[in-house]
């Protein structure tokens, strides 16, 4: 039993990161022959990649994807840690599954991604959920195989939690939820430890792939036919600084365009490692789509230096306008907390003036949600939970009203979307225009996956509606 360590996952230290190539012992390829697999995903696009290698790996194993949880053979929940409210939504989950190993004791459940990193969470389910069979982190997918294993001849849960630096694994098998956009890894962890986040704990320290195993996979997917790659990372435009390379995320990105593969997005991007350089690359190249995500937090530079942002509002506010100068029709986004602890209404009010400087497409807004082990979960919170869900709502009621006039600026324009799945609507498709904007299109099921021009005749606040030119 290897238990997560808060204390060792904080460690820093300058060893090289091994990279190694995934491999499968033949003794675990037919366990799995005859039963049936269901992945549940918490939490953000790393995850959901994450579990594209895992159902890739059950997959080999000999396991069937199940659409139906209650029926499937092996239950496994792949979790998040980031904020209070997603913990809260697993151990719902968790209980759910303990009623159905009541019913069925020959199932497997299991417990994987952030949250399993995390001491107090393994810690509840060895007291709470002893039933759980299988618990492991974001470091050792590869080892999936073997963990199942050990947990199908086990009579206790087997956890398998390393809290260490990481390594970089490369050829996890994928299956991909789509056919026509995939995600890339170009590194993995976060060094930035924003007081708030968690996240540095549970995915370790920042590791870059090679530049040239990155191109490797875009290429491949090119050749399969995908139009486009989204690059991901905690923190993507620190690509390559723990590297000791002559190139960096702007070199990466330039790279990736020349494959001349269709669409080229990256998330997510932290304002302190976004050069001028990235900005000329991404104005340079019609093919890196003019949509980027750049988390704000707060607009107050007190709560930014609490929080660990290490930028300001005014730094922020010239990066911003830098972007919007060289990439005239960019998307942009972002992330927001509120109530950070000590937030003050002036504090606050800086936030709105951001908003209403940058007038951003559209924003994720938070409450603050402490999490355990964290410099700002010690820090002295209080601001009522009634004030800060008011200034969520005043926050809210003008990130929709910029989300909207953002969208009808497209009314009656030809923007060029790519057809991905079925829409929810009747008789039409949904996809996304170059600046990340849903479109639903009247257009045949022959259409999927193909980049079309539409032209946009109904707009709402998150979505569009459109026909094809």
């Amino acid at each position: 039993m290897l238990m997560p360590h808060l204390d060792q996952a904080k460690k820093r230290t300058k060893n090289e990161v091994l990279v190694r190539n995934f491999e499968m012992d033949d003794k675990f390829k037919k366990i799995g022959v005859g039963k049936t697999y269901y992945v549940k995903t918490y939490g953000c696009q790393m995850n959901v990649h994450d579990s594209e290698n895992i159902k890739a790996i059950l997959e080999e194993m000999g396991f069937k994807e199940n659409d139906d949880m209650e029926k499937s053979d092996l239950i496994l929940l792949n979790t998040c840690a980031i904020r209070e409210n997603a913990h809260n939504k697993v151990f719902g989950m968790i209980g759910r599954l303990k009623h159905l190993k009541e019913d069925r004791p020959d199932i497997i459940t299991g417990v994987c991604g952030c949250m399993a990193q995390e001491e107090v969470v393994v810690d509840e389910i060895l007291n709470k959920f002893k039933f759980l069979d299988f618990v492991f982190g974001t470091h050792n997918i590869d080892e999936l195989p073997n963990i199942l294993y050990e947990a199908m001849h086990k009579n206790k849960t087997f956890i398998d939690v390393k809290s260490i630096e990481g390594d970089i694994v490369e050829d996890i098998p994928v299956k991909r939820d789509s056919k026509y956009k995939a995600w890339v890894n170009i590194m993995y962890g976060c060094d930035k430890f924003c007081t708030y986040c968690i996240v540095p704990y549970t995915r370790g320290k920042q590791r870059s792939r090679r530049l040239k195993d990155i191109i490797n996979e875009v290429k491949s997917l090119k050749d399969k036919g995908y139009k486009e790659v989204t690059l991901l990372g905690q923190n993507v435009n620190a690509y390559g600084k723990d590297l000791n390379a002559d190139y960096d995320m702007s070199d990466l990105l330039e790279e990736v365009a020349k494959t001349n593969i269709e669409r080229v997005r990256f998330v997510t991007s932290h304002p302190w490692d976004f050069t001028d350089k990235m900005i000329e690359i991404i104005g340079k190249y019609p093919n890196i789509m003019p949509y980027i995500h750049l988390p704000l937090q707060s607009g107050s530079d007190r709560i930014l230096k609490l929080m660990g942002r290490r930028y300001t509002k005014e730094s922020y506010l010239k990066l911003f306008d830098k972007i919007k100068k060289i990439v005239p029709n960019a998307s942009i986004t972002t992330d927001i907390i509120v109530g950070f602890p000590g937030e003050t209404l002036e504090d606050f009010k800086e936030t709105l003036d951001v908003v209403n400087k940058c007038m951003y497409d559209s924003a994720f807004t938070f409450i603050f949600s402490p999490r355990e082990g964290t410099p700002a979960a010690k820090m002295k919170d209080d601001t009522p939970l009634s004030v800060k869900e008011e200034r969520l709502h005043e926050l809210n009621e003008l990130v929709n009203k910029y989300a909207l006039e953002a969208n009808q600026k497209y009314l009656n324009k030809i923007v060029p979307v790519l057809l991905e799945e079925e829409s929810d609507k009747k008789g039409k498709l949904a996809g996304y225009t170059d600046t990340m904007k849903l479109v639903n299109v009247k257009a045949p099921k022959e259409m999927l996956g193909k980049i079309v021009d539409v032209k946009i005749t109904d707009v709402k606040t998150w979505s569009m509606d459109g026909e094809i030119v």
